[in-house]
């Protein structure tokens, strides 16, 4: 599916699904603005728009295979980008997946490839069907209309690994190993996938010396800077979230060594009052004191048992003395 907005500046007008074998007709005033938006299409879809604007081919591969950072390369005449929108569904086995962006920023049009549905691309489309806001103030603005929509959209994932955080930490006094141990290993991968997504794109709009990566009018520099401000508050994010699950999972295991030697501790004192037990009864089952005859098996009895109640007393007085209990 490919979609074409054409805002014609002298007009103020905007016009839709125009033909782009008159495209050098539509950029031929600066201040004109064409953006194709290319939805789930093919080999044949990207090699016409291809040769339509000149884009080099290894441009066109990259669209043609996922690529696992966000960039951005510079050719002639128009820059390329590659970015991330993040998809998270708390319920899958890939709880979080990305969805690819391809974007050609020229003097005066962009293009927009992606094969699967995004929602900032629809809600920015729908707009530009009823106004002109979008594409009346130059290429990189709606650039940043759309990473800003991308943007917007990691927040409430955010907030959702944030409170995730908080009930695991309430629950690791309570729950089993196994399932803790795989809600902090899913939390971690996560935290990585979206560190990895949000780094590169960090970069691509990082102000070096007063410059960008690519051209920005002085008028949109602003929106820019918010947009960075947004990055960086993410990645921060993902930073804590990383130390704050490290360090939970940490005490979880603290706690589990922990009640491991109570355990062991608790097994050993009672091994440690059983043996002296076990050696009294096979002393006396060995008949040790049959010299003194059959009457005396009774007594003899009662002596074994209550050498063995006054030993327990005797090392439970010890072990509490010396705090082992």
């Amino acid at each position: 599916m490919i979609k074409t907005y054409f805002y014609n500046h002298s007009e103020q007008k905007m016009f839709h699904d125009v033909d782009l074998s008159q495209k050098d007709q539509f950029l031929k005033s600066p201040e004109d603005l064409l953006w194709i938006d290319l939805y789930d299409v093919g080999n044949n879809e990207l090699q016409y728009i291809a040769k339509i604007f000149e884009f080099h081919p290894l441009a066109i591969e990259d669209c043609l295979h996922v690529s696992p950072r966000a960039k951005v390369d510079k050719y002639d005449d128009y820059y390329f980008f590659v970015f991330h929108a993040l998809r998270y569904n708390e319920e899958s086995d890939d709880e979080i997946t990305t969805v690819e962006l391809n974007v050609f920023l020229g003097p005066n049009y962009i293009v927009t490839i992606h094969k699967s549905p995004m929602n900032t691309i629809g809600r920015i489309a729908s707009i530009c069907h009823r106004n002109i806001s979008y594409l009346n103030r130059g290429p990189d603005y709606l650039l940043y209309a759309i990473v800003d929509g991308i943007t917007d959209e990691y927040f409430p994932i955010m907030d959702r690994i944030s409170v995730r955080i908080d009930e695991l930490e309430d629950e690791i006094f309570d729950h089993q190993m196994e399932e803790i141990t795989e809600e902090f290993l899913a939390l971690k991968r996560t935290i990585i996938l979206i560190r990895r997504v949000i780094l590169p794109q960090k970069r691509i709009f990082a102000n070096v010396n007063g410059r960008y990566s690519f051209d920005i009018s002085e008028e949109n520099v602003p929106f820019y800077t918010d947009l960075t401000d947004h990055l960086e508050r993410i990645a921060d994010s993902t930073e804590t979230f990383r130390d704050l699950v490290n360090g939970a999972l940490d005490t979880y295991y603290t706690i589990i060594s922990a009640k491991t030697t109570e355990t062991m501790r608790v097994l050993t004192i009672i091994s440690t009052i059983i043996l002296p037990l076990t050696f009294i009864t096979g002393l006396f089952g060995m008949n040790t004191f049959s010299w003194l005859g059959e009457a005396a098996e009774p007594y003899m009895l009662i002596v074994a048992l209550t050498v063995m109640i006054a030993m327990t007393f005797v090392m439970l007085h010890i072990f509490r003395k010396r705090k082992w209990l």
